[in-house]
């Protein structure tokens, strides 16, 4: 039912799309930016995607305001590298944040993580410094928690949140709690300053969240400065947290809980923007770090729609992401846009409203959507979509058409525990459990028919030999021209967790880490 919703609403958008409109990039001073990204939300929990419970309200009524993209990605499938990609413009292949530990592991940056975003990188907050906007990240950072790697070293002017995931509570003897930072300093810690009730799963986090958010906004508008907001809130990521105000209200659990209050955050965040009167020159953009974690259960974890699997996966639950522009009188209200689109897209597309050229000292696989964004008439043609998984490129998409090279979902020792990325959603010869090559014969989907990747395409038939002809072009110049970044990702140490940041001892927080001893982290999925 969902999905035949889903397909109505989406059908009723593109009708009502007026190709022919036109808008100009604006003589005014540039527009503000903020970028929404959600944590492990799926693409079948907004209601104009198709979810059923009514828990989307203001995302819903942005979508009506705004452009919807069904064909929305992320640059992997997991939340750290999806993070690098977005803020660099470059594939995690590029810009080193993977491991070579082992072949298609997902890496990310726990505690124990030794590197982070390399100096080498450019992020979007630094670009953006040269034409006057302040940048502030609220929420998580999630690419390096050691002091060179944080923040205010990158970039941002402000910074409030996490270096990390709200894991815990620990013992602070083999593991400290994570801390929140106010800038350059730590002001307390999870569960113990900021509290996170696992059992009831009640938190005020969000509302912090939004607050910074708004205050920010604010401040900038007073000083009639251009900024750029990345308001990077974790709710909807295990431990699924809401505040007492949403606990119980939605039909589904926790998470719906967890949804229903960042929706309200977010109508919020947009009534703000037409109180201050700066909505016409405030460029705001929604989407997810990855798809929904179908592993974590129902009520830890999201929908991904029609889309095969989940987080961790390069099927099209774990990288098909919700998307929204918004962008009063210049982005044209109600319409649909299936241009093929990532997350590093809007590295490139920010510099471009902002009125800044692109570094041109290396490659960026971000494109400048404002063609799409603005002139719907003017499509980036033959754009292709690269799902990487750690070192290994195991998919690719070009047009309706999706080649596999590997599959796996996770390995059978994990499956055998339990754990499980496509519950309920096993199909044969597809999602693996263990490292199925097919570089020599792809798989290959057309996802116009067949969103789930259920029904792969007869290798004797002349669709799939003209697909395969045209992807394999792709792969072979991305190949060949591809530079792998230095791996970021590969080595782990106790020594290095969150034991002393910044600021412990005005609040009597430090704590004596262990002696050093690296080594090679193990990522087993």
């Amino acid at each position: 039912m969902g999905r035949m919703v889903a397909l109505t609403l989406i059908t009723f958008f593109a009708a009502i799309i007026c190709c022919s409109w036109t808008k100009n990039l604006p003589n005014a001073p540039s527009p503000n930016i903020i970028i929404m990204l959600m944590d492990d939300m799926g693409w079948g929990d907004l209601g104009v995607f198709g979810q059923p419970s009514k828990e989307t309200p203001n995302l819903d009524a942005m979508a009506a305001e705004g452009m919807l993209l069904p064909n929305f990605y992320t640059a992997n499938p997991l939340c750290s590298p999806s993070r690098a990609a977005l803020l660099t413009g470059r594939l995690p292949i590029r810009n080193g944040f993977y491991t070579t530990n082992a072949r298609a592991r997902n890496a990310y940056t726990p505690q124990d993580i030794v590197g982070g975003i390399s100096k080498d990188e450019i992020l979007l907050p630094q670009l953006l410094k040269t034409k006057g906007y302040v940048s502030k990240i609220v929420g998580k950072w999630h690419l390096g928690h050691r002091p060179q790697y944080l923040p205010l070293k990158n970039g941002f002017d402000e910074w409030f949140g996490s270096p990390n995931c709200h894991f815990g509570p620990y013992n602070d003897q083999s593991i400290p709690n994570i801390p929140v930072y106010n800038n350059s300093e730590m002001l307390g810690r999870f569960y113990e300053d900021f509290k996170i009730d696992r059992e009831t799963g009640e938190s005020n986090l969000t509302q912090i969240y939004l607050m910074e958010g708004l205050d920010f906004i604010l401040r900038q508008t007073k000083a009639q400065q251009p900024f750029f907001l990345y308001w990077a809130v974790d709710a909807t990521h295990a431990p699924v947290y809401a505040s007492k105000r949403f606990l119980g209200k939605s039909q589904r659990g926790r998470y719906g809980d967890a949804v229903m209050e960042l929706d309200y955050s977010i109508g919020q965040i947009l009534k703000w923007l037409r109180t201050l009167g700066i909505d016409n020159n405030t460029f705001v953009f929604f989407t997810s770090d990855n798809g929904a974690a179908v592993m974590s259960g129902p009520n830890e974890s999201g929908s991904n729609g029609p889309f095969l699997c989940g987080k961790e996966t390069t099927f099209e639950g774990g990288m098909r992401e919700p998307a929204i522009a918004w962008w009063p009188g210049h982005i044209k209200e109600g319409s649909v846009n299936f241009q093929l689109a990532n997350v590093m897209d809007l590295f490139t597309t920010s510099l471009v409203l902002a009125g800044i050229n692109p570094p041109d000292d290396r490659i960026l696989d971000g494109l400048d959507l404002t063609p799409v964004l603005l002139n719907c008439s003017q499509p980036l043609k033959n754009r292709p979509i690269f799902y990487y998984r750690g070192n290994e490129l195991m998919a690719v998409r070009l047009g309706e058409y999706k080649a596999h090279y590997w599959t796996w979902s996770n390995s059978w020792e994990e499956f055998r525990q339990g754990i499980n990325f496509c519950p309920g959603e096993e199909v044969p010869n597809v999602t693996t459990h263990e490292q199925k090559e097919h570089t020599l014969q792809p798989l290959i989907f057309h996802l116009g028919r067949d969103p789930g990747e259920k029904f792969p395409l007869s290798v004797l038939s002349k669709e799939y030999q003209d697909a395969l002809s045209r992807i394999s072009a792709v792969v072979q110049q991305h190949k060949d021209t591809l530079v792998p970044g230095i791996p970021q990702l590969n080595m782990c140490d106790s020594a290095v967790m969150n034991w002393a940041p910044a600021g412990c001892e005005k609040l009597g927080k430090c704590l004596k880490p262990p002696e050093s001893n690296p080594w090679k982290c193990d990522w087993p999925h």
